[in-house]
């Protein structure tokens, strides 16, 4: 059933987090060899590839304008002008510090859904994001740079950035799912992004010193088939069965998942008060997402 929180949904989501994750330890490994924007044209290829086998099955779609119009913007703000920001934040900034920033996503979608879904922003919304922007602040400014994170303040902003990208993403992608199933979402902002970063990957290409190593496009083509593939594949299904600001919810795990990878994978390591901070973001979110009514609504317009 549409809009329920079953437990395919919750499993997906939990899925899809936890990959979403991931692609934060893998571009910050890859970027030691590759240009940010050579990585996710390349990651772009390896995702392209993989639809090729479900071409036949759009063309049973039927478009006008305004479809064309939402394609498009869905493409714009993921994969396009989200990577721009993200892979440039994860040259400043830690994997795990740019995950705890990604915690802020399903507030900036709640302020989202109450403009475009009529959803009521509530003072523990208003109170729980401003006090998860501050932990946000503290995160950052008691980062201290290192050879891998050399302008954290700078990395967590442009991070931020790509959540608010992010969180358009997530109520175009709903208003989407409507007409066209996830495989098909995904697969257009694939080839979308695609022949947006192939300009950049030529001018990188010319510009950078790249070294394409095994180890370097091994996670590259794990960012292309099981991140975006998989992990967007996942996101879409979920969204077209539960609530936009439902949804949003889950990516609170995020920042769990990653700064656990990050351990695990990079030996990244928090401060005592980047620890506090992380906990006064938490803190902020779970306020933010308490339960709170709904305007009823048939459909949302823009």
């Amino acid at each position: 059933m549409k809009n329920d929180f079953n437990i395919i949904g919750i499993l997906s989501l939990i899925m899809a987090m936890f990959i979403w994750a991931s692609s934060f330890v893998a571009l910050k490994i890859a970027l030691v060899d590759i240009g940010p924007y050579s990585i996710i044209f390349l990651r772009m290829i390896f995702a392209s590839l993989c639809f090729i086998l479900f071409i036949k099955g759009f063309f049973k779609y039927t478009f006008v304008k305004k479809d064309i119009y939402y394609i498009l913007l869905l493409g714009a703000f993921e994969p396009c002008i989200y990577f721009l920001f993200e892979a440039k934040a994860l040259q400043y900034t830690s994997a795990s510090q740019a995950g705890m920033v990604a915690s802020l996503m399903p507030l900036i979608t709640a302020m989202c859904a109450g403009f475009f879904l009529k959803e009521i922003i509530s003072q523990k919304l208003i109170f729980g994001s401003l006090l998860a922007i501050i932990g946000v602040v503290v995160l950052s400014t008691n980062a201290s740079s290192t050879a891998l994170s050399p302008n954290p303040l700078l990395g967590n902003f442009l991070e931020f950035c790509a959540m608010v990208c992010g969180a358009g993403y997530t109520i175009v992608a709903k208003y989407l799912s409507y007409k066209f199933n996830a495989i098909f979402i995904t697969a257009i902002q694939s080839f979308i992004g695609l022949i947006f970063f192939f300009p950049f990957f030529i001018y990188e290409m010319n510009t950078l010193e790249m070294n394409f190593t095994l180890d370097a496009m091994l996670w590259i083509a794990y960012l292309g088939v099981v991140v975006t593939l998989g992990g967007y594949g996942l996101y879409n299904y979920a969204i077209s069965k539960i609530d936009a600001s439902k949804v949003a919810v889950f990516i609170n795990l995020i920042p769990v998942f990653t700064v656990c990878l990050a351990y695990i994978i990079l030996d990244e390591v928090l401060s005592s008060s980047q620890i506090l901070a992380c906990i006064i973001i938490l803190i902020g979110i779970s306020i933010s997402q308490m339960k709170y009514k709904k305007i009823k609504k048939k459909k949302f317009k823009f």
